[in-house]
Order: structure tokens, then C-alpha cells, then sequence
């Protein structure tokens, strides 16, 4: 874990983001959190991290999601290199 990225701040909203419980919720919350560029980015990466782990190639990826081959590669990074935070969550995803 990034020791930047750990601070009782972070732990804050990790904590309200835990306390949701539908998708409704998270909807409001992340509508009053985030602007729609951030959320519509964020959803971008995790469909790209997505197409990453099927085997897509970056032009599919690309065409797909409007990404960035610069962000197909930083995605690609994190799922190679990264905490599996991804893999994480298509774990519990597929379960």
C-alpha cells in the first residue's frame, strides 16, 4: 500500500464507503462525492481492467470504453504490477 495514500482522511471516506448498502446509495453518494467526469472515469478503468483480464487487445479496449491507450497501460500496470485490488473484487464479483 502506498504510505501516502494512508492517512486518517482516506480512512474516513473508506469508512463511509463501507457503510453503503445498495446501489441507489452509492449512486447518491458517489453523485454528491464526485463530479460526473471523476465517476464516468473511474467506471472507464474498472471496464477497462475488466476487458484487461479478458483478454482484450488495447484497439478493442479502446474502441469499447473511449480510453487512452495511456490509460489502458496505467490500468494494465496495476493489474500486473499493483496490491490485486482488481482481481479482489472480480473475485468477489464472480462468486
Amino acid at each position: 500500500m502506498n504510505k501516502k495514500l494512508k492517512t486518517d482522511a482516506v480512512d474516513h471516506l473508506f469508512e463511509a464507503i463501507l457503510s453503503l448498502e445498495t446501489k441507489e446509495e452509492c449512486y447518491d453518494f458517489f453523485e454528491d462525492l464526485c463530479t460526473v467526469n471523476e465517476l464516468l472515469s473511474l467506471s472507464q478503468r474498472f471496464d477497462v481492467a475488466s476487458m484487461l483480464r479478458n483478454h482484450k487487445t488495447y484497439l478493442e479496449i479502446a474502441e469499447k470504453t473511449g480510453a487512452s491507450t495511456a490509460t489502458i497501460s496505467r490500468v494494465n500496470r496495476s493489474l500486473t504490477y499493483g496490491n490485486d485490488g482488481y482481481q479482489l473484487v472480480f473475485e468477489r464479483l464472480n462468486q
